[in-house]
């Protein structure tokens, strides 16, 4: 299944782009964030196309069957191919493409860099 929104730039001149599919949960968008911000030593602009709002659940270990739905253990994004999780702009073409590519090793997705 791919993608039919958020697959255009919108905000920034580069972006990130998934070329497959898993959840993305909130720590590994946080973790791909500060790569970029460390990289471009805070220069630029940054957007975050993305938000984990779908509830993943999970029982508490070595517990019988029966007595409902566990709590809710973490919040991810379901991403599908071609979908752009973040954005930058502000920054030399160079630099644009490596920041992006260091915050591409933190995602549990296949990405690509694209530009306007």
């Amino acid at each position: 299944m791919v993608e039919t929104r958020g697959t255009k730039l919108s905000f920034g001149n580069f972006g990130l782009q998934s070329l497959s599919a898993s959840y993305v949960n909130s720590k590994q968008i946080e973790a791909a964030r500060k790569a970029i911000s460390h990289f471009t030593k805070r220069g630029g602009k940054v957007w975050i196309r993305i938000f984990p709002d779908k509830p993943i659940t999970q029982r508490p270990p070595e517990l019988t069957m029966g007595g409902g739905k566990g709590a809710v253990d973490h919040y991810v994004f379901p991403v599908k191919p071609g979908r752009v999780i973040f954005e930058v702009d502000g920054l030399p073409p160079q630099q644009a493409r490596e920041a992006l590519a260091k915050a591409a090793h933190k995602l549990p997705v296949r990405t690509r860099v694209i530009e306007k």
